[in-house]
């Protein structure tokens, strides 16, 4: 994943553009990178790896290293960025977010179609971001040029760029899979993927691109340079996991979601008697703790931290490269609360299971703490496909997600044709599928959110939200 903030100020804009793409850090954990531009100086660049150490701390000198009244800042968990770019268009800084399924097909392509050519990074691959700064600097205008990337791309897109006149240009994806929000202050106007970074630095939000939608701002207005569309497929992911709790996206609020969804939920184990002999509901820290107690309050049962995250040293768990030190880092993360463990009944409830391995070694924990019994509810879906829009998750291939392959362990490949069953509880190959998984990981129970549930909890029409990775229907 990643994010984005740009502001265009009549003033510095290092410090606004520093602190809103601070508070992008939970969108990204590998790279960072500022842009900026005065007219003395034009364009400047300055970009950190973050792997192991926040941005904040790699970029606190930033304010002796930079100046300008417009400047751009992200958050990458691949590519670094931003690129300064110089071309027909003139010089400009760009940042992109997404993911480029067709990219070897569009580099052949451009290669073989003109003179240019492309950095390679470490590997030989080529920097997305260069990429979509090719197919945009191919055409006679910006905004001509964004329209073209967002027609040949095959993915998910968001663009930010800092032209040479220090004026910013924002377009949101073709889908509108990410949001983008303007903000207005005195001083200017921002641009930022979430929208309480914007208003935390006094900006009043007042614009939502649509998607495919292109804009320009400055310090003193904004101007749509391409109209969008109000049809979408908005990621359901981002109230679910990924979101900030205090962000709305489309009017709906990521943590007043999370309540519902875990009430909904609480619901349909009423209904089915699945929830008998609880003494706590717990939840994942974080994101799935509102889900858990959106749970608890509407089941009636107590909510308890049965075990904490320790996050003041601790790195996040997927930081680092491999699975083993990743499952070790969270193991080491979760500090128990005894008295609310020893001998009792516990409901944990997560934003997701993926992998499984980080649940494994969850429910361990609690049993070496003197648990009786754990059950689990997962906030989603089975996850049966990996996101081909947006790389918030590890995996690479269907078959790392643990329902995937459990159901090619019970039919093999033909289980894929009866991927819906699986996903249902109300069937007998969705029952095979939880009883396994209890089986695997010590489980009393397990159920999860059906997509009705999660889209009600949501609050917005099926047909504007994106959920490819639970139903595989795009």
């Amino acid at each position: 994943m990643g994010g984005f903030f740009g502001a265009c100020c009549k003033t510095d804009a290092i410090s606004d553009v520093f602190f809103g793409t601070d508070y992008h850090s939970h969108l990204g954990t590998k790279r960072a990178g500022m842009a900026a531009y005065s007219k003395e100086i034009g364009l400047q660049r300055v970009i950190h790896n973050i792997e192991n150490s926040p941005f904040r701390t790699k970029f606190d000198h930033i304010f002796d290293q930079m100046e300008g009244d417009s400047a751009i800042g992200c958050i990458s968990d691949y590519a670094p960025q931003p690129l300064l770019i110089r071309s027909g268009l003139g010089t400009y800084a760009i940042c992109v977010i997404g993911v480029i399924n067709n990219s070897e097909d569009l580099e052949q392509k451009y290669l073989a179609s003109s003179h240019c050519h492309f950095g390679a990074m470490t590997g030989g691959a080529v920097n997305p971001t260069e990429l979509v700064a090719t197919i945009i600097s191919s055409c006679k205008s910006f905004e001509e040029g964004i329209r073209h990337a967002q027609t040949e791309i095959d993915g998910t897109c968001v663009i930010i760029i800092l032209k040479g006149d220090g004026h910013i240009i924002a377009a949101r994806d073709r889908q509108g899979r990410l949001p983008v929000f303007i903000g207005k202050s005195e001083n200017g106007y921002c641009v930022t993927l979430e929208p309480f970074a914007s208003t935390k630095l006094d900006y009043d939000i007042v614009k939502e691109l649509k998607a495919s939608e292109i804009v320009e701002i400055w310090c003193e207005g904004i101007k749509v340079l391409l109209d969008g569309t109000d049809e979408m497929k908005i990621c359901s992911f981002l109230w679910s996991y990924y979101g900030y709790p205090t962000s709305t996206y489309e009017g709906q609020n990521v943590e007043v979601m999370r309540y519902r969804n875990g009430a909904i939920m609480a619901e349909n184990d009423s209904e089915s008697g699945n929830a008998e002999g609880i003494d706590y509901v717990s939840g994942i820290p974080d994101s799935g703790t509102p889900h858990a107690i959106g749970y608890a309050g509407k089941i009636g049962i107590p909510f308890a931290r049965a075990f904490i995250k320790y996050t003041p040293t601790w790195a996040r768990s997927f930081t680092p490269p491999k699975q083993s030190e990743r499952n070790r880092v969270a193991k080491m993360k979760q500090i128990p609360v005894t008295e609310l463990i020893k001998d009792k009944s516990l409901l944990l409830v997560d934003d997701s299971i993926v992998r499984g391995t980080q649940i494994r070694e969850t429910v361990d924990f609690l049993y070496e703490s003197g648990a009786k019994t754990v059950h689990m509810r997962s906030a989603c879906p089975p996850i049966m496909y990996s996101c081909k829009y947006l790389n918030f998750s590890r995996s690479t291939s269907d078959m790392e997600l643990i329902a995937r392959k459990i159901i090619m362990e019970l039919e093999g490949e033909d289980g894929e044709k009866y991927i819906d069953e699986y996903s249902s509880s109300n069937t007998e190959r969705g029952r095979k599928l939880r009883e396994e998984l209890c089986k695997r990981f010590h489980l009393g129970s397990i159920e999860f959110q059906s997509i009705d549930g999660i889209v009600k909890a949501i609050g917005l029409e099926p047909c504007r939200l994106c959920t490819y990775c639970w139903n595989g229907k795009e």
